[in-house]
């Protein structure tokens, strides 16, 4: 945005800024410097060129805003259009959800870290709560789930070994004195592997042991067998859990993020046991966790496209798709830089050490200062000393203005 955008109250908040902080000779300068970081740090849209699909500081999966122009119009969030009377918020996103992935039943909160917390206060409070030790994880922005079993009012039971926990160590935890098991977690480590002399215990069995098996699978793939996809499930995707196999294997509820694998909005989903998802939805802390109306038409939005098996609808899952070929052809369309392979990732503590083979294009230099500076911002990333801009993560429809922020970065002769 130009600062000449910037309402009013802004521009004369920057100019009193500057008039206070030195000297008034200089005012007029600094206030228009102040004016330009104002602008600059504004939530924008950004051209995503760096290759990573689920990039964390880009919002994670793209999705689609509001064409500007269109009518100012409200949402029946919480109103039944058949009856006139009020609703519920989980009438639309979250059955559709639940319908997609085969749970009896779902809630919509406002990430994934909430629908952790929020399953462990309503369900687990004052109770023990077995988690492998090889499974205590923390994700980003220090999340951990030791503290969070702590903060929900639960006591943490370690069971086994870093490396490996058995069944029988399960076992062991409910046969222990003290208070009564509320629900066995299970957490997949979405953002590390653990190789070599390992072991897990799979929900099929942990669901033997008696108590609900809570099973946070993180990313929020929904279907192992991706039959949204055209090719079928890519090898990169498999042994990644996934929402219906979960449920399927005994999982009593599974949790997970809207804004990973799923490809929606940032969300938080839980999922499965219609007993269990309602004692959530009446926890005190499920309205202070409700997301808004936005956040769940877009995942509605979303839901419906999985519903009608169209991973073309869904942004991340039409760029995982693309051939390298294709990506090649746009890269020599776009008339500058070099024409490049390099490697995708999915980013977003989704699929660790995995590579997907991309294109691009690649300037000399590190450029990425000046992409920024792009009318619509270009984000890229540096590697071996020139900047690479990955297509796989650029929409089509933006790659007139790679082109442009590109020779522009270069400079008018595009040297």
């Amino acid at each position: 945005m130009a600062t000449s955008g910037l309402p009013h109250p802004v521009l004369v908040e920057a100019a009193r800024h500057a008039i206070a902080s030195g000297d008034p000779a200089t005012a007029a300068t600094r206030a228009a410097s102040a004016a330009e970081r104002y602008a600059a740090a504004l939530l924008r849209q950004v051209v995503n060129a760096t290759g990573v699909l689920l990039h964390t500081n880009l919002g994670r999966a793209p999705v689609s805003l509001a064409r500007r122009g269109a009518p100012a119009r409200y949402a029946n969030v919480e109103l039944d259009l058949s009856t006139g009377q009020r609703g519920s918020r989980s009438d639309h996103a979250a059955r559709l959800l639940a319908l997609a992935c085969g749970a009896e039943a779902a809630l919509v909160v406002n990430n994934g870290a909430s629908a952790v917390l929020l399953v462990l206060s309503a369900l687990a409070s004052g109770t023990r709560v077995p988690v492998s030790r090889g499974e205590l994880v923390e994700i980003g922005g220090g999340f951990r789930i030791p503290e969070v079993l702590s903060a929900s009012g639960a006591t943490l039971a370690e069971v086994g070994t870093t490396n490996r926990t058995r069944l029988s160590d399960y076992q062991r935890a409910l046969d222990a004195d003290g208070p009564p098991v509320g629900l066995v977690l299970k957490v997949h480590r979405s953002n590390y592997q653990m190789v070599g002399f390992t072991e897990e215990v799979g929900v099929r069995e942990l669901a033997t042991l008696g108590p609900p098996v809570v099973f946070d699978i993180g990313s929020g793939l929904l279907d192992e067998t991706t039959p949204w996809l055209r090719d079928g499930t890519p090898p990169w995707l498999r042994g990644e859990p996934a929402a219906r196999q979960s449920l399927e294997r005994g999982a009593a509820l599974v949790t997970f993020s809207g804004d990973k694998l799923l490809g929606g909005p940032q969300s938080g989903v839980i999922a499965g046991r219609r007993d269990l998802v309602a004692a959530c939805a009446r926890h005190p802390l499920a309205r202070a966790l409700r997301p808004g109306g936005l956040v769940l038409e877009a995942l509605q939005d979303t839901a419906l496209a999985y519903l009608r098996r169209d991973g073309d609808a869904i942004a991340l899952w039409r760029m995982a798709q693309v051939p390298v070929d294709e990506l090649l052809g746009r890269a020599e369309a776009l008339g500058v830089g070099e024409v490049v392979r390099c490697s995708s990732v999915p980013g977003g503590g989704s699929l660790p050490g995995l590579e997907i083979g991309s294109a691009g294009i690649a300037l000399s230099g590190d450029r990425r200062a000046a992409l920024r500076r792009a009318e619509v911002p270009v984000v890229a990333r540096v590697h071996e000393g020139r900047t690479v801009l990955d297509l796989r993560t650029v929409d089509p429809a933006d790659d007139a203005l790679v082109a442009d922020a590109a020779l522009a970065a270069l400079g008018a002769d595009g040297a």
